[in-house]
């Protein structure tokens, strides 16, 4: 059958995650005063990131909850206790200046267009309701999706099938007849496509093009590729550069 629906990750893959981040954890760093303690601001957003992902990871795996990750990344990166008003305090300095840099991928608001009527739309993000509703109302596109669901409020993570499967409930679809786009090779890719969704990977970066991918699995280097996989009629009919 065809694919009657798309969902969609978020960070990296409809908003530049990575920029911000990077960009907003630089001008934090450097209004805290903090950057001296690294040898260069890269180093201290390395730091950054890898605290992150042992948090991320914790939060998945259901040791501790959303919040609490975003707590223990702080004290773990500062190396110093603080209560959980200060952890949320210096959390909240820090979304001030990433919240300023937010924004998509110049390809989004295209393919958005030229799918708007063609297939329904809806999001799964690793995230919370709280985080990427208000993200997707900043960025303006909030109304393009049927529905928002996250990990934080479905008690359940990508790449779990229970995860992509909630999407394709709330949209009333089985899993064949959905598409999932993700940024992730395997919590993305991988997971959608055990779930038995279509799975589309955007490697926007290309620095993993060698890999091969099983049958039924896609990389794209960019949204505007997206299209001709769904074999939607739009102005878009470029072929996937990677196959």
């Amino acid at each position: 059958m065809s694919i009657r629906a798309v969902v969609w990750d978020v960070d990296d893959t409809l908003f530049d995650y990575s920029s911000a981040d990077r960009e907003g954890m630089r001008r934090h760093l450097d209004a805290e005063g903090l950057l001296a303690a690294y040898s260069t601001p890269e180093a201290a957003i390395v730091r950054w990131r890898e605290v992150t992902e042992q948090q991320w990871r914790r939060f998945e795996a259901g040791d501790v909850t959303f919040e609490g990750q975003r707590r223990e990344r702080v004290r773990v990166f500062l190396d110093r206790e603080l209560t959980d008003a200060e952890a949320d305090d210096w959390f909240r300095r820090y979304m001030a200046h990433y919240e300023a840099v937010w924004t998509l991928f110049p390809d989004v608001l295209p393919v958005l267009d030229a799918l708007a009527t063609s297939h329904r739309h809806a999001v799964l993000s690793n995230s919370s309701i709280h985080v990427q509703d208000r993200k997707l109302r900043v960025l303006g596109v909030h109304d393009r999706f049927e529905a928002i669901l996250c990990a934080a409020e479905l008690g359940v993570a990508k790449p779990q099938a229970a995860a992509f499967l909630a999407a394709c409930e709330a949209l009333s679809l089985p899993p064949h007849q959905v598409a999932y786009v993700g940024d992730h090779p395997e919590i993305d890719g991988q997971g959608s496509a055990d779930a038995g969704l279509l799975s589309v990977w955007v490697d926007r970066r290309g620095g993993t093009a060698t890999v091969e991918l099983p049958s039924g699995r896609h990389r794209i280097a960019g949204l505007s590729e997206l299209p001709a996989i769904l074999g939607a009629d739009t102005r878009f009919g470029a072929q996937s550069t990677f196959g």
